[in-house]
């Protein structure tokens, strides 16, 4: 059960102080709090937990200091849609919305390799009105005699070249809870130009420290890949890992499954389970056409199979996009193969434009 208060109520209020009294003396049930923040408010959530379904919504509603009362009918309890749930389906970052009605583009490189190629991509991206990005830093890689990424070396410079050209959230992956301080410590020293949205990667969906250790901060939003070797449910509970530490602001990404089925793309595409990840929570949902596909092969019509694929991803209701670009992908130190080049970016830009449309249409028509 989650008792939604009223918005802005004070944990010293006694009408909270009311209400915690009572929980503190059910039998059998715990709970925790948490504060949600809203683009013009604060709530505060409290999950109970333990047996509840003896619990009258009417009672709890009774509380002065209650506003709502959801009673949980999803196994995601957090992130989960459930039964006369009000709550909304995003979060706002930076000035940017997240939600399951937007849908936001973040191209970059997967890995930052130099100065020159950060500036040179977000020279661009700020050429075609774009305010999002990705550039990694921290890479974890199959051979550990691969490139691992500059790590703290190169964020700096990144924070800074965003605040140049005005972007406004870039993407990061992080694999250790010691980035997460790294990246907070060069946004403080560059004076915060920019923002950032924590990435969890495929192989780290079920590292569970990790994703605890995401989930207690509350400043940045988060990435959360599926995992490329389990399943769907196992993927949306890592997500609710992340949630019942207290960060709700999670989206969850769709990046192919790992199976020689897929054959010849890297991964076998999963785009389909974008309404199913919306129908079962409220999360936004990500698709991740380069790291699918993995390569850059046109089919016989001309367009890029990344492209078709970003298409079948947007077309069925995707509220993010994560693609590489690179200046020069035959330099590239990470998936070079699969990474866009410039001149492609408004082309890929217009093409998701039509499919988007296209989704909208769909929307009136099925309304």
């Amino acid at each position: 059960m989650i008792l939604i208060l009223k918005p802005n109520i004070s944990l010293e209020s006694t009408e909270y102080k009311t209400l915690e009294a009572h929980l503190q003396h059910l039998t059998n049930i715990e709970y925790r709090v948490h504060n949600v923040q809203g683009a013009s408010q604060t709530l505060t959530e409290i999950y109970l937990i333990g047996s509840t379904s003896a619990l009258a919504i009417d009672e709890m509603k009774a509380f002065r200091a209650v506003a709502n009362v959801v009673r949980i009918s999803e196994e995601y309890k957090v992130l989960g849609r459930h039964k006369e749930d009000s709550r909304g389906t995003g979060f706002t970052y930076q000035g940017i919305e997240f939600s399951q009605d937007t849908l936001n583009i973040f191209a970059g490189l997967c890995a930052v390799d130099s100065p020159e190629s950060v500036e040179t991509m977000m020279k661009a991206l700020r050429e075609n009105g774009q305010t999002c990005t990705r550039m990694g830093a921290y890479k974890p890689r199959t051979s550990p005699y691969s490139f691992q990424g500059h790590g703290p070396n190169c964020l700096p410079y990144v924070f800074e070249l965003a605040g140049k050209y005005g972007i406004k959230v870039i993407a990061m992956e992080v694999t250790h809870e010691s980035h997460i301080a790294e990246i907070d410590g060069a946004l403080e020293a560059t004076g915060r130009p920019t923002g950032v949205m924590l990435q969890i990667g495929t192989r780290n969906t079920q590292n569970f420290e990790l994703l605890k250790s995401v989930g207690r901060q509350q400043e940045f939003p988060v990435l959360l890949k599926r995992g490329f070797g389990i399943t769907l449910d196992e993927s949306l509970h890592a997500a609710e890992y992340l949630a019942s530490e207290g960060n709700h602001k999670v989206i969850f990404g769709l990046r192919g499954m790992k199976t020689n089925i897929g054959d010849p793309h890297r991964n076998m595409v999963d785009f389909a389970h974008v309404p199913v990840v919306k129908r079962l929570t409220r999360m936004p949902v990500c698709v991740d056409p380069s790291h699918s596909v993995g390569s850059r092969h046109r089919s016989s019509d001309n367009i890029l199979d990344v492209m078709h694929v970003t298409a079948q991803g947007v077309i069925a209701g995707a509220n993010m996009i994560l693609v590489d670009f690179h200046p020069n992908p035959n330099v590239a130190l990470v998936d070079g193969p699969q990474a866009l080049r410039l001149e492609e970016l408004p082309m890929f830009l217009e093409d998701v434009r039509i499919c988007r449309e296209a989704y909208e249409k769909r929307l009136a028509n099925a309304s």
